[in-house]
């Protein structure tokens, strides 16, 4: 049995006057992709400079203004990234390189060094702040740890005043999910009073879930609770960097930017240590959703995923959010049918929202295609494979005729597994558009009887095989269908009744081929059948859907 009671409790916070779950997310916060330095680092095989120079290229385009390119007082490689960046003058001007550096006087300086020709910097220190990294780590009480912080702001302050350049520190208390409140207050405090931030020129308090341990409710009443107690907050600029360990890192941004966060560091797919950082193209997509402009170029998922996957060494799961592989398809029947419903409807409101069931956002916005929403396996509906038939092939099954049909896929996918959207276009063309056995439909000739005092106005001639014999009759009826019905049931001595007739085009223009569809009853047994047929005159077609339903009727 699991020893549960090895673990204790996250305390709350004890804060009645919250006001964030009262709120709404109404605009994106300012974005800073960490996947270069907290990314990269997680990584089995570290990117080297060439794919981290492909990688910012990507994060530029996809409209990061904040980037943070690594640690270049770590190792060389981090270093000479930066200076490619520089030399070959790939930093934009609206764009801000970000830079982490522990608090320490030669690596400020090998960082400064690194920066030299970059317009616009943001300096990121950090230390760990939480009880427990106090006591088992550092063996340090509050004041020690606090002096770290204040330290480093003073040294990254003596060395910014001769950089041509802007600027701007970040300061985190590490392991901020696992620090008394007061203290962390405290020690930003004491970093904000020596870098003296202005409105003008802020300073950016970064409150990472480094570690994250309880729900996202209790990391956003921290959130607030400092947001609400910072000194001078119109000079501050509140971050927040979420971690996944409990798998709630994208709900712990949401509620933190309803908590006062105005930015948020993370990754593309969440890539990062253990179960990885926050998911920023997962949240850009939901405000996306909500019809929110995230202020990042996402239109095209897929190229994004090809950078990602080649320069990361990590597949994207099949089931991420949004840009996982099935995410946009419905395997179960239910689930079919309403989309298909769903899209009708859209297309004949001409509703400008996009409003259907199971599917979040229009998978055309991000460069998805619609081809893959719907697939057919043995847990498949009638919906699914009536949707398939329309999208893919332009046929609009009768609803009567959709569980028909779905019966006969489903027999095949329970032999096979999944059926492509190519295998459902065979089996109906076995099954009704070439079921021309043992009644062959050859051609027929129509005489109009509309003179006549009688009351049936058409003749019809019929050439037809059966069993492969050339066979020939004539009928009268009120038109050509009610005629050829008439002299097959004389001529096979059958009685049978037609439930359902329905009929539409098949494309566009004057060559466009037409489909009909017959539903037919045998009188004597009762037994039901579709069929259908196609052809470029509409009578013929029609013609033809009700051979395909008699020698449908004939099979056992």
């Amino acid at each position: 049995m699991m020893n549960y009671k090895r673990y204790k409790r996250i305390p709350v916070v004890q804060f009645p006057e919250r006001q964030w779950p009262n709120k709404q997310i109404e605009k994106a916060p300012i974005w800073c992709s960490v996947d270069l330095r907290d990314g990269n680092q997680a990584l089995i095989e570290p990117m080297v400079v060439e794919e981290k120079v492909e990688f910012f290229n990507l994060l530029v385009k996809l409209g990061f203004k904040e980037i943070e390119v690594g640690f270049p007082s770590a190792s060389q490689i981090e270093y000479d990234f930066l200076r490619q960046l520089v030399d070959r003058k790939l930093i934009p001007d609206d764009v801000t390189v970000q830079v982490l550096v522990q608090c320490r006087e030669h690596l400020l300086k090998r960082t400064f060094e690194a920066l030299e020709g970059v317009k616009n910097a943001i300096i990121h220190i950090y230390n760990s702040t939480s009880s427990l990294q106090r006591d088992v780590v550092f063996h340090m009480d509050r004041e020690e740890i606090k002096e770290i912080a204040v330290s480093g702001a003073r040294l990254v302050k003596e060395y910014a005043k001769d950089f041509p350049g802007k600027i701007t520190l970040e300061y985190s208390p590490e392991s901020f999910t696992g620090t008394e409140l007061d203290f962390a207050l405290e020690i930003c405090t004491a970093v904000q009073e020596v870098w003296q931030p202005t409105p003008d020129n802020k300073i950016i308090f970064n409150l990472p879930s480094t570690v994250e341990m309880t729900t996202p409710n209790v990391y956003a009443d921290r959130i607030e609770w400092m947001n609400r107690n910072f000194k001078d907050r119109d000079s501050i600029i509140l971050s927040v960097h979420p971690h996944n360990d409990r798998g709630s890192g994208v709900a712990s941004a949401e509620l933190a930017i309803l908590a006062g966060a105005e930015r948020v560091e993370g990754t593309l797919f969440g890539n990062g240590e253990r179960t990885g950082n926050v998911d920023i193209i997962n949240i850009a997509y939901n405000m996306f959703s909500q019809g929110i402009d995230p202020n990042l170029n996402l239109e095209n998922i897929n190229e994004i995923i090809e950078v990602y996957e080649r320069c990361c060494k990590i597949q994207v799961h099949v089931r991420h959010p949004y840009a996982g592989k099935l995410v946009f398809t419905a395997f179960s029947g239910s689930h079919q049918d309403a989309i298909n419903k769903g899209l009708k409807a859209m297309h004949e409101r001409k509703s400008p929202v996009w409003e259907i069931p199971y599917l979040p956002i229009d998978p055309s916005d991000i460069g998805r295609k619609y081809e893959p929403i719907v697939r057919i396996n043995s847990q498949s509906g009638k919906g699914g494979v009536a949707f398939i038939m329309e999208t893919y092939f332009g046929y609009k099954l009768p609803k009567g005729m959709h569980k028909e049909f779905a019966d006969i896929i489903q027999v095949m996918s329970e032999k096979k597994g999944e059926i492509a959207p190519e295998q459902i276009m065979e089996a109906f063309k076995i099954n009704y558009l070439d079921k021309k056995e043992p009644l062959h439909f050859r051609k027929c000739k129509f005489e109009d009887l509309s003179d006549s005092d009688n009351s049936f106005d058409t003749m019809v001639t019929v050439l037809y095989t059966n069993h492969g014999v050339q066979k020939t009759f004539e009928s009268t009826g009120n038109g050509p269908i009610d005629g050829v019905l008439k002299g097959l049931q004389k001529e096979l001595g059958i009685s049978i009744k037609v439930l359902d007739y329905s009929e539409h085009a098949l494309g566009e223009g004057a060559h466009a081929q037409a489909a009909a569809y017959v539903h037919l009853m045998d009188n004597t047994t009762g037994k039901t059948v579709f069929g259908v047929g196609q052809s470029s005159n509409i009578t013929r077609a029609s013609i033809r859907a009700i051979f395909s339903a008699l020698n449908r009727l004939n099979e056992e």
